[in-house]
């Protein structure tokens, strides 16, 4: 059961392992971009072309789902970025339903954890299979991977290791319920523990009063999609114009000007001070038009029509 890409490699590695996969399900068809066509989910298109059995249910609880899925007699579910399942759903497979999750429970429960342990500035994250049970996030540990976070990752990049963990550790989880060598642990929440919520608009938001490191790790986190952005005002209008910023560096100057200062230097070099060092920005997009690295956008782009605070 799963939806993006991340789930695709791990039902891939399912089936080069000799397991019978019987029955596929996945979200419904919905309608995207501006023709607002059908569109499938990565999972769909994988089964498709591998002619596994598909099911796609708009509710969980349907009676008819569910006796489908008791009829398949299958010994275990195993769940990637879906949905939550109801307890009528998860409870069926006689060896129990699996969750792989990109962090390293209970570290980051919630919908976005590859975003949040980069803007949160950690330094390793992994992957974890765990028993579902009621509750988002919470069920008994099966195994854990760890996977570190460099410098030079952003989220694309953390999405691929951890994508390739997850897969490995998911054939071993499986391996283990057909071995019936598994010891599922309690996980233990004492302590601060970190969420990982859904991003939302907000949490895209530059601000350029908070530290360098911290400016770069929400770019880092946001990078290829959905994009940290701040704003540019035209002087002429009033208007603000989103600005994303895709890759940036930590600047070995600190200008004494106001957090949020856009510099630019020979056409060919963008500086915006923060409240400590100075952003060096190296690709961005600006509304209406596509991602590009700074020197080319600097091309053609006139600071003078523009406040230089950014907001």
């Amino acid at each position: 059961m799963g939806t993006p890409e991340f789930a695709v490699t791990i039902l891939d590695r399912i089936l080069q392992a000799g397991h019978e996969v019987a029955c596929v399900v996945t979200t419904p068809d919905r309608p995207a971009g501006r023709g607002q066509h059908l569109k499938y989910s990565d999972v769909k298109q994988y089964a498709l072309a591998h002619q596994l059995p598909l099911q796609q249910p708009e509710k969980l609880k349907d009676p008819a789902f569910v006796s489908h899925l008791q009829e398949l007699q299958a010994d275990a579910f195993v769940v990637v970025a879906f949905r939550m399942l109801p307890q009528c759903v998860y409870s069926i497979p006689p060896k129990g339903t699996f969750n792989v999750h990109a962090s390293l429970l209970p570290q980051y429960r919630g919908a976005a954890p590859i975003q949040w342990a980069i803007i949160n500035g950690e330094t390793e994250t992994g992957v974890t299979t765990f028993l579902l049970d009621e509750h988002t996030d919470t069920g008994d540990i099966i195994g854990q991977a760890k996977v570190p976070i460099t410098p030079e990752d952003n989220c694309g990049t953390l999405h691929d290791k951890l994508m390739e963990a997850g897969a490995k550790l998911a054939v071993e989880t499986l391996q283990k319920m057909e071995d019936n060598t598994l010891s599922p642990l309690p996980q233990n929440a004492d302590g601060l523990l970190k969420p990982a919520p859904k991003i939302f608009k907000d949490d895209m938001h530059i601000r350029w009063d908070e530290t360098a490191e911290n400016i770069l790790n929400r770019i880092r986190g946001l990078a290829p999609y959905p994009g940290a952005f701040t704003l540019l005002t035209e002087k002429a209008t009033g208007k603000n114009i989103q600005l994303k910023i895709f890759e940036a560096s930590i600047s070995d100057s600190k200008s004494e000007d106001n957090p949020g200062m856009l510099r630019i230097f020979d056409h060919k070099m963008m500086k915006i001070t923060t409240k400590t060092s100075d952003i060096n920005v190296k690709i961005l997009q600006i509304e209406g038009k596509k991602q590009m690295k700074t020197l080319d956008f600097l091309a053609g782009f006139h600071l003078e029509n523009y406040i230089e605070t950014l907001v």
